[in-house]
Formats: structure tokens, sequence, C-alpha cells
């Protein structure tokens, strides 16, 4: 884009140039932030399914008696003993994103007979509810993840943006009108002393 070459121009443009160069290291600290963050989420998300295959695997021993699920009628098989409610969220702020915080997952509250089951369903509900709680957690850090990923991308073009274009744009056109300026200002001597000899010179043929 052309700029006009003077003594204003240059003024603004080294207005711009300043309010770039300070706001580019908020810029550079608000991509670091997010970057490290969503490597922390990534690392919990990880260590989440981590711990819901340990889970797992401490059920090993036991867990092939859940095949007696399948020899329950309809009403009493576990699916109906563990039923989630609602996930609870509340939000957070990281470099300026609001995200869902993780907070709980409740579930219906169901009675059963306990005499009705063998000893392991108490287990297995209460592991089925720890499971259903990690993956609740999981989904809201994934949410985190997409958000900060999305703010990341607009952060990152913004710095990129002010590195390699409005900075170094600015600096030519500052750059420019200071050339221009200063040949003006050399040609306007120069006249000047043209004129004062010519002065000189008319005076002395006088």
């Amino acid at each position: 884009m052309a700029v006009k070459l003077t003594k204003n121009e240059q003024k603004k443009q080294k207005d711009q140039l300043k309010q770039y160069e300070r706001y580019l290291p908020t810029l550079q600290l608000k991509k670091q932030q997010l970057q490290m963050v969503i490597r922390q989420i990534e690392s919990d998300l990880s260590q989440y399914r981590e711990k819901q295959n340990e889970l797992i695997r401490s059920a090993q021993d036991w867990i092939g008696v859940f095949g007696e699920n399948s020899t329950f009628d309809a009403s009493r098989q576990l699916d109906s003993l563990v039923r989630p409610d609602k996930v609870v969220r509340g939000e957070g702020n990281i470099a300026g994103v609001v995200i869902p915080v993780f907070q709980d997952l409740t579930f219906q509250d169901i009675d059963y007979d306990v005499e009705q089951y063998p000893l392991w369903v108490d287990r297995a509900v209460l592991l089925l509810r720890d499971s259903a709680r990690i993956d609740a957690l999981m989904a809201t850090l994934k949410v985190q993840v997409t958000l900060l990923e999305k703010e990341l991308r607009t952060t990152s073009q913004r710095v990129n943006l002010f590195e390699k274009v409005k900075i170094p744009e600015t600096k030519e056109n500052i750059r420019r009108i200071g050339i221009y300026i200063g040949d003006q200002q050399t040609a306007a001597v120069v006249r000047g002393k043209i004129a004062k000899k010519k002065l000189a010179d008319k005076e002395e043929t006088a």
C-alpha cells in the first residue's frame, strides 16, 4: 500500500511501529502459554488413559464373572444399575480463552436389592462409575484442547503477521519516507545556495 511521503506520515508510521513492537511480545507470550498448556493437557489425557487401563487391569482377577451379567433379566443387568445423570462443569480461563472445567459426573440414584445379586456386583458398579467419570473428564479435556488449539492458530497467525509483514513493512515505509524527506531537504539547501549565488552574482554585476 502506497504511503504519503510526508513528515506527518513518518510520525504516524513510527507510532504504529511502536504499537506493533509493544504488542508483539504479548502475543508471543500468549502463544508460548497456549502451547505449554496444550502440552500439559495432552499429558494429563495420557495419564488418565493409563489410569483407566489400570482400573481395568486391577479387575482382571474377578472380571470374568461379569459373564454372569448376561444371565440376569434385562431390568437387573448392570446397565440398569449405572446410569450417568449429568456432567457438572465449571469455567476456567487460559490466556483469555474460556474453557470448561470438569467437576463431577453424577449418577441416577438407583437402589437395588443386594440379595438378588452376587457379591461382585457392588464392586462392578463402583468400577463402572469410576470409568465413566474418567471418560467424562477426558471428554472435557479434549474440548479444552480443541478450544485452545483454535486460539493458538489465531495467535500464531497474528504473531506471523506482526513479525513477517507489519513490522518489516512499517520499517521500510519509515526508511523510504526518511530518504525522501532527506532528499527534499538536500535539494532545498542546494536550491538555496544556487539562489544565493545568483543573487550575489547579480549584485556584483550591478
